[in-house]
């Protein structure tokens, strides 16, 4: 038997997650080496920019360059130089990439235009004007609904869902009372820190390579072998550092990118195509606002016995991600709430405004505000605590949404319990219900959740798949998950080395690549830990299994006498090596070993499309969100105080990274919910730059408490939950809560502004609650 020799047999793997090890791009980012997409050289690089139009609806009648400039030298493109189909492949295809005969909103790409320099491309979209004639918008949910003017399908509509359970008319008959109301919100935006920016350079041999800040590689991937006509390897897809995305750079990037790609390959050379801010907050998409009508019957105790909800988002002028949108959005309409008979209908319309895309939350933050809201109202009208109406409704183990799904934890409870006790609500409520002074302090409660992994059967469809590859020093994991701020890099590398059993620092995660990394599917719907963890560790179990066949041979040892311990394979209770002494023997013998990580889906769950009945979500993270405020009733000033988030994150993998996740998601929610306003004028967006778009700062940050409770999930990798959007899902209803203790306004709608507070006080609403 031959002895390999070991350093590490007495060693014992400690392990890495749950430990909150430092950020592998940390010093890069801290030290300025990092590289965004606008720091990278490209030798011999043009510049792209875009002619857009200027009104939301109407025919285009010319495309008039102006003779006085020399447009030899630059390249100008519009709908009939494409190489391919004029459209872009999302969930629908129905998005034009530059329109040919009709323009449906305020800056759609019309014409494409590359110069050599800057100043070159500057004059040259100058000198083209596009004239177009005007025709009648719609702008409005309302205006969509009314069909006088129809811009998509038959009617309008996007898309149409609809659940139902039990028997809502006969147990509206069996309500004391029957409460109703209408709640309303705007757009918001991403505002990532670095804006939409791609490089597209043509490859020898034929086809293009794209590098660009982005969420998705595959997304590109699929929608520039469309556009382009080309094969899959004639098309890669790299990521550069991505300064931040919150779901912007889901959908959005796909267009960007068959810009530059267009370019680069009439050019032959690389273009490069950088929105500044006016230019990105103009032109991508935002949130979806939102319609939601909620109708519920309930008894004089609170008991909710049946709700109809009619739940409506504007999708703007293109399907984007809207059907999906919806929805989730439709999934997460009862909240947290255990309802015996509901109905609700989710529709999403077309308007003559901005496409609206992904966003963090993913239509859940819109429903979720409603319901708790609608909650709070049930509170309101009789006389009740919203504390006493929650705790009548929650959702418990075993009880089913009305989509069918059976609930397999107390989650909603827990967190619930735990963040009224830690932030004393009770004593808080009572003392700040007290007579004040013009600044009144308020406090108020929001609880939410969010499905892990995407709806239904989608994780089915990506099949999702990563590799790793073993080197003599260490494991190489390839991916198309990105990281764009929130720490996957660290994440997944501390989910393969604790299911390898070896040293964090011998994992090295590779920035996606489609050339390289397989499609372990986007990075978005809160997927990343609990779904492509999880095929992580199956990649790492097979990659032992493939170390033990070595072993055997190299040893003339059983496989089934075999065992791996604390990264030691071992004969019997015996050591005979350790990870990287056979590693290193692979590769001197054969090269580089590389194993796949496949997803399988776990047993027991069934989702029906087309009825939307079933197993919606793998897995379910709850939170509970209790806020103070302070309310100057002089100037309508809103000051967020104390923010107290308890969240069942399932497995913390990396608490430190989990606790920055919910501090930020919680402050993005609050923003949503009192500070950022969108304003449009005849389809136009008026904010298009910091200065007119306001969005939390420090000076506006609340001292967070943050309490990581932790439920595993047996779907998810270690037990780990979704977590990165559901912080968010609890902002905007807690900051309503807090202002209406507060103030004893009632706010339906969101953002929660001074002028929405002073229209309310007009009406006479004002009531201490």
């Amino acid at each position: 038997m031959e002895q390999l020799k070991s350093e590490s047999t007495e060693k014992e793997f400690l392990g890495v997650v749950g430990k909150s090890v430092t950020r592998v791009d940390a010093w890069d980012k801290v030290t300025g080496r990092a590289q965004y997409i606008d720091d990278i050289p490209f030798p011999g690089c043009w510049y792209g920019g875009t002619v857009r139009s200027d009104v939301p609806r109407g025919k285009i009648v010319g495309i008039r360059q102006d003779p006085s400039f020399d447009w030899s030298k630059v390249v100008f493109v519009t709908a009939k130089d494409l190489p391919g189909p004029n459209e872009v492949a999302m969930v629908r295809c129905d998005m034009p990439i530059l329109a040919e005969d009709i323009v449906n909103y305020v800056s759609e790409p019309i014409a494409l235009v590359a110069a050599p320099t800057k100043a070159l491309l500057k004059a040259a979209l100058k000198a083209v004007k596009v004239e177009i004639e005007p025709l009648e918008p719609v702008l409005s949910i309302e205006e969509a609904l009314e069909g006088k003017n129809v811009i998509w399908g038959d009617d309008n509509v996007l898309a149409k869902f609809e659940v139902k359970r039990g028997d809502v008319d006969e147990a509206f008959k069996e309500a004391d009372i029957i409460i109703e109301e209408t709640y309303r919100t705007g757009h918001q935006e991403q505002l990532y820190l670095e804006p939409q920016g791609m490089v597209a350079l043509p490859r020898d041999g034929g086809g293009v390579e794209v590098v660009g800040s982005l969420q998705c590689p595959y997304y590109i991937h699929g929608a520039m072998t469309h556009a382009l006509n080309l094969p899959p390897d004639k098309v890669v897809i790299k990521q550069a550092v991505t300064g931040g995305g919150f779901g912007g750079k889901e959908d959005f990037p796909s267009l960007l990118a068959i810009h530059a790609a267009v370019l680069a390959l009439k050019v032959k050379r690389p273009v490069k195509i950088i929105y500044d801010r006016a230019e990105d907050m103009v032109s991508t998409t935002k949130r979806h606002p939102s319609r939601i009508r909620h109708r519920t019957g309930v008894k004089k105790d609170g008991t909710i016995v049946a709700q109809d909800i009619d739940l409506i988002l504007d999708g703007g002028a293109y399907t984007t991600l809207s059907i999906v949108v919806l929805q989730r959005s439709l999934l997460h309409a009862t909240g947290c709430y255990n309802i015996p008979n509901a109905r609700i209908l989710a529709r999403a319309v077309a308007t003559n405004t901005p496409p609206n895309g992904a966003f963090r939350g993913f239509g859940a933050p819109q429903s979720i505000f409603a319901m708790e809201r609608q909650m709070d109202k049930i509170a309101r009208t009789l006389g009740l605590s919203p504390i006493e109406v929650r705790r009548k409704n929650l959702l418990k183990s075993g009880d089913a949404f009305p989509f069918g799904q059976r609930v397999e934890d107390d989650g909603a409870r827990l967190v619930f319990e735990r963040a009224l006790a830690i932030s004393e609500y009770e004593r808080k409520r009572a003392e700040y219900s007290k007579d004040q002074g013009p600044k009144k302090r308020g406090i108020g409660v929001s609880l939410f959740l969010h499905g892990g992994g995407f709806t239904g059967s989608g994780e089915q469809r990506i099949n999702g798949k990563i590799k790793l590859r073993l080197t003599g020093d260490e494991v190489e994991l390839y991916v198309s998950n990105v990281d764009m701020g929130q720490g996957a890099a660290t994440v997944l590398a501390q989910i393969a080395a604790q299911g390898l059993k070896i040293p964090f620092e011998k994992v090295r995660y590779c920035p996606p690549d489609t050339s390289k990394a397989p499609d372990s599917g986007p990075t978005v719907a809160s997927r990343t830990t609990m779904i492509v963890g999880k095929i992580v560790l199956r990649g790492t179990e097979k990659l032992i299994g493939r170390l033990k066949e070595h072993v055997s041979r190299y040893f003339d040892v059983s496989l089934e006498d075999i065992a791996y311990e604390n990264g030691v394979f071992l004969e019997n209770g015996m050591p005979l090596a350790d990870f990287f002494d056979i590693a290193r023997r692979i590769e001197g013998e054969s090269g580089s070993l590389e194993v796949m990580g496949n997803y399988v889906h776990p047993q027991g769950l069934s989702w029906d499309d087309e009825k939307c009945q079933g197993d919606a979500y793998q897995g379910y993270a709850w939170g509970a969100n209790v806020l103070e405020v302070e309310v100057d009733t002089d100037t309508w000033e809103v000051r967020p105080l104390r923010d107290t988030v308890v969240v069942d994150v399932g497995t913390a993998i990396n608490p430190l990274l989990a606790v920055g996740q919910v501090e930020g998601g919680s402050l993005q929610g609050l923003g949503y919910g009192y500070l950022e306003v969108i304003e449009m004028e005849g389809g136009r967006y008026r904010n298009n730059r910091l200065s007119n778009y306001a969005i939390p700062t420090s000076v506006d940050c609340p001292d967070f408490f943050v309490e990581l409770m932790e439920i595993p999930c047996s779907r998810g990798a270690f037990g780990a939950k979704g977590l990165g959007e559901m912080p968010l899902n609890g902002g905007g209803p807690a900051v309503a809560a807090a202002i209406e203790h507060a103030t004893g306004l009632f706010a339906n709608r969101l953002p929660v502004t001074g002028e929405v507070l002073t229209a309310l006080e007009q009406k006479g609403d004002e009531r201490r609650s």
